[in-house]
């Protein structure tokens, strides 16, 4: 796929994953494991090897960077002097200005809330932190580690240390009434946080819970219900002052995530780490890397190739529009339909106008202009809008 100008200068980012926990949660898909007795200087060496590697190969030591994000995984696993490492590695590959966003995702045990303030000093300036909920009863299910009152212990301690705080939250959980939802809202923004993720709990294959559903061991939420939870997240977080930005994320103005906004907008981000998936322009094509997941396999490729890729894929232009709609379509503000046919060519190519104008007649697409956008009404129904869109 050619690209033109505008989108070589596209915001750029570098995501690095560190895949290790202490133990794997039943809903979750991400690329980690749980491994004892983990040389983090080793691995901190091949991370940035790698780094090294893509930045030289696909040109990127000049591009100013938006943003800097450490997932898993559980990155406040780390020892903040391999943060630190890292960070000064990418100092000397890349163009890293004083705005650029570097966040960390923290688990809230009090082990890792003792190692904020030095992941401050190594130089993460917004933390993500996976609370999950608070209500301990639910954290058990979960499989999380940490009690409501130790989480909301380390929610205080990072904001007073992190200009910028995100928190994690899960709900439609089984069994989890609307009234119980609406009570845990409120103490959730009573927090004081200026960004929220809050994600309805779904199934993924190849996890602990999409399992126990499938022998018959676990009923998910009605979806009637989840709808009714969906709706009032929406109403009440924009009450606050914290509305959607994206489906699930909701923030204080100015303080939406940069770095997933690059996702989203389709910008350019390299991916470092095991597992690891980047999207990027390159010699006027739009690249995709993906990197071995295996810790130990891409550790051992690292050291005898110098990176851990496993495939280089170059887009076409119906990949392109593609995720150009699927992810645009997630935020509230929507996509620039010219914007996409300017970089991918005729939209009859990608876009079916007989399921958007349809769509757009039941109320569940809002067009205006060159705008696209899911209507609010229409929005716990995005995937199969999506896909009804897609040629």
């Amino acid at each position: 796929m050619q690209i033109d100008k505008n989108m070589a200068q596209a915001p750029f980012g570098i995501y690095i994953h560190w895949p290790f926990c202490q133990k794997k949660c039943p809903y979750c898909d991400f690329n980690s494991h749980t491994q004892k007795n983990i040389n983090q200087s080793a691995f901190t060496h091949a991370l940035i090897t790698e780094l090294n590697y893509m930045v030289q190969r696909f040109g990127f030591e000049n591009r100013a960077l938006a943003s800097i994000f450490f997932g898993g995984g559980t990155p406040s696993l780390m020892d903040p002097a391999m943060v630190e490492r890292i960070l000064t590695a990418i100092e000397t590959a890349c163009a890293v200005g004083a705005t650029c966003e570097i966040t960390l995702e923290a688990n809230p045990t009090t082990l890792e809330a003792k190692k904020l303030a030095g992941f401050r000093s190594a130089g993460i300036n917004r933390l993500s932190m996976g609370i999950q909920s608070l209500n301990d009863r639910n954290l058990a299910f979960l499989g999380r580690q940490h009690s409501a009152h130790e989480a909301q212990n380390a929610l205080k301690t990072a904001q007073n240390i992190f200009a910028r705080v995100s928190a994690d939250f899960i709900y439609a959980l089984p069994n989890q009434t609307l009234k119980a939802w609406q009570e845990e809202l409120k103490q959730i923004l009573d927090l004081g946080c200026t960004h929220l993720s809050l994600y309805q709990l779904t199934l993924e294959q190849g996890t602990a819970f999409y399992s126990l559903e499938k022998r018959g061991k676990l009923t998910m939420l009605d979806d009637a219900e989840a709808v009714e939870q969906f709706l009032y997240t929406q109403e009440l977080c924009a009450h606050h002052a914290l509305p959607a930005y994206e489906v699930s994320n909701h923030a204080q103005a100015g303080a939406q995530c940069r770095h997933n906004l690059i996702y989203w907008q389709g910008g350019d981000w390299l991916g470092i780490g095991p597992g690891a998936v980047g999207r990027f322009c390159h010699q006027k094509k739009r690249i995709e890397t993906r990197t071995r997941k295996s810790p130990e396999s891409w550790r051992q490729d690292v050291s005898n190739l110098g990176h851990g890729i496993t495939s280089t894929h170059s887009e076409v232009a119906a990949d392109y529009a593609s995720e150009m709609l699927m992810m645009g379509l997630r935020l509230t503000q929507g996509v620039a339909l010219n914007q996409i046919a300017t970089r991918t060519g005729c939209r009859k190519n990608w876009l079916n106008d007989d399921a958007l104008n349809r769509l757009t007649a039941e109320g569940l697409l809002i067009k205006t202009d060159d705008n696209l956008r899911i209507a609010p009404k229409g929005w716990h129904l995005m995937n199969s809008i999506i896909e009804q869109l897609l040629k």
